[in-house]
């Protein structure tokens, strides 16, 4: 049996058994060096390399994880560069297990390291009113990511309903962080310079009046509540749409909406008025009628 094989026999992150001497650099992962056939991977090695100086001991979990996860991605590890990389990657657990230790249990160590990130760097910077989208963006995977590896560590009882609506919230939001084209139609993008233009809020105010309009039972209630959802949300909801494909229709409408909007008037105008007699868009409607 291999010594892959002998450290991930236990769920619970052991001290390793010695690994076979290599000139593969130990520090290789740190750099996101990895083989190909283990990119789900890298995410989990960042957050691990980011943490380190915080919390050694949830890096080391981290690590741990992605180490388990290599080890289901490519069992045989017959991928170019594989089996270097999990050699390098076990003798860093190795080295690490002794030196990052606590007395506290892991789950206990990990379920309070979530919570202490989930409240100073998602939570308390998401209220701010000019929140830094890469910032918030960053923080969201993050959180993700440890909830990951916090799920692996943790025993389904140990994971408390407070942590789960926490985990809840961030997948949640990750999905409006996504990366965009021209419009950051999400909370954290309303400071940027394109969405204070006054044709581009009179679009977006537009789409998402929809008073009137039936939502199928629960569908995003509390994005409901919130007045964050749009007409684009309600089609996807009524005829099961793509999620991706109704984001790119989204935008474009709303850059069309916005374009004739100051092709008929010049002169930029404050919200209220805009919306008042937003001409753009019977053009609009007229123009696909005709096409």
């Amino acid at each position: 049996m291999s010594t892959q094989d002998a450290g991930l026999r236990s769920r619970s992150p052991l001290p390793l058994t010695s690994a076979a001497m290599t000139t593969f650099s130990t520090e290789v992962f740190d750099n996101a060096v990895v083989p190909s056939s283990l990119d789900p991977i890298v995410p989990i090695l960042r957050v691990a390399t980011e943490i380190e100086s915080e919390r050694p001991r949830v890096a080391y979990l981290c690590r741990y994880y992605a180490f388990e996860k290599s080890y289901s991605l490519d069992p045989t590890s017959s991928g170019r560069g594989v089996r270097q990389f999990k050699t390098a990657l076990l003798q860093r657990l190795e080295r690490d297990y002794e030196s990052s230790r606590i007395e506290t249990t892991d789950a206990q160590e990990i379920v309070s390291y979530y919570q202490q990130y989930y409240e100073q760097y998602v939570r308390a910077p998401d209220r701010g009113e000019q929140a830094d989208r890469a910032q918030l963006g960053k923080a969201y995977q993050t959180a993700g990511v440890l909830f990951e590896v916090l799920s692996n560590v943790c025993r389904s009882e140990e994971i408390v309903p407070e942590i789960t609506a926490a985990a809840k919230d961030v997948q949640e939001k990750m999905e409006s962080y996504a990366s965009y084209n021209i419009l950051p139609l999400d909370a954290a993008g309303a400071s940027e310079s394109i969405m204070q233009l006054e044709e581009v809020k009179a679009a977006v105010a537009a789409l998402r009046n929809t008073h009137g309009l039936n939502w199928q039972g629960a569908f995003e209630s509390q994005r409901l509540e919130a007045g964050d959802l749009d007409i684009l949300d309600w089609l996807r909801a009524m005829f099961g749409f793509q999620r991706d494909n109704v984001r790119n229709q989204r935008e474009h409408l709303i850059l069309l909406l916005a374009n004739n909007h100051i092709r008929l008037h010049t002169n930029p105008e404050p919200l209220n008025n805009v919306f008042a007699k937003f001409s753009a868009l019977p053009y609009l409607v007229t123009y696909w009628l005709l096409n």
